[in-house]
């Protein structure tokens, strides 16, 4: 830190960043504090880089979210299973959910370097059936090279595949549709909820959602940069609808 600095500077960065690390997020007031002062600004960055986090504006909010899994401020997957999943969750369920994340970017951008969304909502029914879309394509993929790719990504595919596909075992009652829509369904529940918590979605109502401010910064400033969640994407999507007139710029990647 710079010696020299004023004290009141030094301490209105301070307690910025505590609050962002106590709450995630500070409101307009902050965040004003925050925008008007280089030194302050600067300080803070300073302060979530020490703890391997960033800032970012959204709407009028100024929020700190972890860059790496180093992070104090990570969530690891043991809280992942017990706040959010069953009792019984395994990394599968982990897996899934993750999954479950990208088609739901995927239905709101309709090519990589789409800078912002397509569409206002979508329900949850919907979502469900993106996901299954995207397993089924998963399931056109060679055993071989599904291995293959599970080494390369350190992501378990086959377990992923195997843990949707259970779902059609649990049975329900006739008044109930379809056992594997219902089950499927309150999965997919579950990771809205996950979603909604981290404040990256809004429910507005008859199963449907929209992301927020947070979610469509944390896209633009991440999600669709070459290195971050690169093989994946390109895995998930390739010669897919999700390109769509972009695919150009996908093969980029």
């Amino acid at each position: 830190m710079t010696i020299g600095l004023e004290n009141g500077t030094v301490m209105r960065a301070f307690r910025i960043y505590t609050l962002l690390a106590r709450d995630n997020a500070v409101g307009k007031e902050w965040l004003q504090a925050y925008m008007a002062d280089d030194v302050v600004r600067g300080l803070v960055d300073q302060f979530a880089r020490e703890v391997d986090c960033v800032t970012i504006i959204a709407g009028e909010q100024l929020y700190m979210i972890p860059e790496t899994r180093l992070s104090p401020f990570h969530m690891n997957n043991e809280v992942i299973k017990r706040s959010y999943l069953r009792a019984n969750a395994v990394n599968a369920d982990l897996y899934l959910m993750y999954v479950s994340i990208i088609v739901l970017v995927g239905a709101f951008y309709d090519s990589y370097q789409t800078m912002e969304p397509t569409r206002s909502f979508i329900g949850i029914e919907e979502w469900t059936a993106l996901v299954n879309e995207r397993i089924a394509l998963l399931k056109t993929h060679p055993e071989a090279e599904l291995r293959e790719m599970e080494q390369e990504f350190s992501y378990n595919w086959t377990a992923l595949i195997e843990k949707w596909s259970a779902m059609d075992d649990i049975k329900e009652t006739a008044a109930r549709q379809s056992g594997n829509t219902i089950s499927r369904v309150s999965f997919m529940d579950s990771v809205r909820k996950f979603l909604i918590a981290q404040e990256l979605v809004i429910d507005i109502g008859n199963q449907e959602i929209t992301l927020t401010e947070k979610a469509k910064v944390v896209v633009q400033r991440y999600f669709m940069e070459l290195e971050y969640n690169r093989g994946i994407l390109e895995f998930l999507y390739q010669s897919t609808a999700f390109e769509g007139e972009g695919s150009e710029h996908a093969s980029d990647l």
